[in-house]
């Protein structure tokens, strides 16, 4: 076969593959992305570790001011991210929540930051599983990235379910800080937060099956 045949079946076959993403992406994408009961809830805990934590925040003081929880809890990774001109230092995602729970006017005792460094999603699941016990909590509503919902409700039913507590699950709609569900596969912040999760889906469940 000649160097032209074969160029041309390359672009063919290349061609094929990019319409077959860009039809495929949207339910590959919105399959990641759940809601679960109970959408009210003693507490809601925000979930730390991500580069589209504002997102996440955010969502998370909405869920205050709408009445769907009495405090807010939030997992602590201790990793600084980008400059605060406001403090003057690279602040932590409990720092930069800290900030933005205050600054919705939100009193600071409704405000709730567990001690343990967390480096994974399983670890916060242990986290809030323990404060839960302690402080009698019964339900909790988890807030994450819309990518990371699947995993995380999954994750977090199988660690706090022994212990009889509820465990919901909410997000922020894609399209803030997460790519939309029909265009992730053109940036690369998409497929990290796309691609690479079903990678992790299936290795939390076999890791932690």
């Amino acid at each position: 076969m000649s160097g032209r045949r074969l160029a041309l079946r390359a672009i063919a076959t290349a061609a094929v593959c990019v319409l077959a993403l860009a039809v495929l992406a949207s339910p590959i994408a919105r399959f990641l992305i759940v809601r679960a009961e109970p959408l009210r809830a003693d507490v809601v805990v925000v979930l730390s570790g991500s580069s589209v934590y504002d997102e996440r925040i955010g969502h998370g003081i909405g869920v205050l001011r709408e009445g769907r929880a009495q405090s807010i809890v939030l997992t602590n990774d201790g990793l600084r991210g980008r400059w605060s001109r406001r403090r003057q230092a690279n602040l932590t995602s409990t720092e930069r929540a800290n900030d933005a729970v205050l600054d919705a006017g939100i009193p600071e005792q409704r405000l709730i930051v567990l001690p343990e460094r967390v480096n994974s999603t399983y670890d916060e699941a242990v986290a809030v599983r323990g404060f839960a016990e302690k402080a009698g909590i019964r339900n909790i509503l988890v807030v994450t990235s819309p990518y990371h919902s699947r995993r995380a409700l999954w994750v977090f039913r199988r660690v706090l379910g022994p212990s009889g507590v509820e465990v919901g699950i909410d997000s922020p709609p894609p399209g803030q800080q997460s790519p939309l569900p029909g265009t992730w596969w053109l940036s690369r912040t998409g497929w990290r937060s796309v691609a690479l999760e079903y990678v992790k889906l299936v290795y939390y469940r076999i890791m932690h099956a």
